[in-house]
């Protein structure tokens, strides 16, 4: 039975984070991965795939170059799945590759296998032959990640109806798709296959989507949806999906106005991948989604010695977010001092158009009754957008009256989750309206919307 200082579940972004600034600090590191590769949900059907698919289709569909060409304009013409998976294997094996030198540089040692509590201090872990091998640790990170929600009610085939990892592995490009899920994964689907020219209806039944972002960004995000012809249902349930003898699915929908398509994303949520940990021989509990519970400072759960990070613990589930808690968490488990974590972080949304936010929204401002004003800037305002062909695109601020420091910062449209960081540092470094309005941006940029929403702010604001 080996020992080891510190051993990491999973390898996603908060596990790989952990691990190796725990390598660094020159402990003994294990890295338990049950995945075929090492890199976990973020780089096999997470967040690198998805993005790639996206400037994929970005790229060969011409979308970006539409605003000058017209909306028939294509790159390729005759697109098919294929074209899509091309690129995205090029990136995830570069991915793979960087992320095994950076843990044999480390001199992290990596297994490939199941992992399962025996006690507190001890795992099993069963090899890719059924192999059995025990380890102890003086501390453990729980990095596991998330699975898509798959609910009974639901026919999956991999055929006619997907979740959001079999949506990856598509044979060909559908005429139509139904995406249930007006979540963040849910939305960026959409508006992917959007861009493809794919006819989309997207059903949430709720009334309303991304409720965590600025109602007029989501407005304006919304508005665009519609105008490109995508179809939104909000506030009805989809009561059963039949797959149909001529082809296709219907969705049999609440109040009696069924759907009918080609093919189906269910992206309704997602949960942890703790079933199989075996948890409760450390006195630990998941909630009904298998996520935990932990401190959010530390990130230790409520058995000493075990921490958790990534998705498995719930929002924000972000990569970045979440290679912060996994560095924070093996900072803490072995005696380091580390920061806590930033009160604001940047929210990045991969649809089509991106959105991204940071700080206090308008809803927020105003339950807290603060006084405050914003700014509007629009990138068809700017010489680089029009240089790039935007029709669309806001940028948002607010600021508070009484100090005229900045708030919150809210995006959406070509560049949001690059653009954001300007805002990120000025609201972490407690920054103000001034700096926006007395510095230069260079021109023509994107980024010289701060200074046009600023000064829009700016013309209504009191003198000081």
């Amino acid at each position: 039975m080996e020992h080891y200082d510190f051993i990491v579940i999973g390898s996603g972004p908060a596990g790989r984070r952990a691990a190796i600034q725990a390598a660094k600090f020159g402990k003994k590191v294990l890295v338990v991965e049950r995945g075929r590769r090492v890199g976990g949900v973020s780089v096999h059907t997470g967040t690198i795939p998805s993005k790639t698919l996206r400037e994929t289709a970005l790229n060969l569909s011409g979308w970006r170059e539409r605003g000058f060409y017209g909306r028939s304009y294509r790159v390729k013409q005759d697109l098919t799945a294929d074209d899509l998976r091309a690129r995205l294997h090029i990136t995830l094996n570069h991915e793979i590759e960087v992320l095994e030198h950076q843990f044999a540089r480390n001199q992290v040692t990596t297994l490939r296998g199941s992992a399962r509590f025996v006690d507190k201090m001890t795992i099993d872990v069963e090899g890719e032959e059924g192999e059995t091998f025990a380890f102890t640790a003086d501390n453990y990170l729980l990095a596991v990640g998330t699975v898509p929600f798959r609910p009974d009610t639901i026919p999956f085939d991999g055929v006619h109806i997907f979740d959001s990892d079999e949506i990856l592995n598509l044979d060909h490009l559908p005429r139509s798709i139904c995406v249930i899920g007006a979540g963040v994964i849910g939305i960026e689907y959409a508006t992917i296959f959007s861009s493809l020219d794919v006819h989309v209806t997207l059903v949430e039944p709720r009334d309303s989507m991304l409720d965590f972002v600025d109602r007029e960004l989501v407005e304006d995000f919304t508005h665009q949806l519609r105008d490109r012809g995508m179809v939104l249902r909000f506030g009805k349930k989809v009561n059963a999906i039949n797959t149909l003898d001529e082809g296709g699915c219907e969705m049999i929908m609440e109040g009696g106005r069924n759907i009918r398509t080609e093919m189906v994303l269910f992206a309704a949520g997602r949960v942890g991948s703790t079933d199989s940990l075996n948890i409760d021989q450390c006195g630990l509990t998941c909630d009904s989604r298998g996520r935990l519970t932990v401190d959010p400072m530390t990130f230790e759960t409520g058995a000493p010695g075990i921490y958790a990070a990534g998705d498995v613990i719930g929002f924000p589930s972000l990569a970045s977010t979440s290679m912060e808690q996994g560095r924070i968490a093996a900072c803490h488990a072995l005696g380091r001092p580390a920061h806590a974590p930033p009160k604001f972080f940047p929210y990045g949304i991969y649809s089509v158009p991106e959105i991204s936010t940071i700080g206090m929204t308008e809803e927020e401002v105003l339950e807290q009754d603060i006084p405050y004003e914003c700014g509007i800037a629009r990138f068809r305002e700017t010489s680089r957008g029009h240089i790039m062909g935007l029709e669309t695109g806001l940028l948002k601020m607010i600021f508070s009256l009484e100090d005229r420091c900045l708030l919150g910062c809210h995006i959406v449209g070509e560049g949001a989750t690059e653009l954001i960081h300007i805002g990120q540092a000025v609201l972490n470094l407690n920054g103000t309206l001034e700096y926006f309005v007395e510095n230069t941006f260079n021109y023509p940029t994107l980024a010289e919307a701060y200074k046009i929403a600023a000064l829009d702010a700016w013309n209504r604001m009191p003198s000081i």
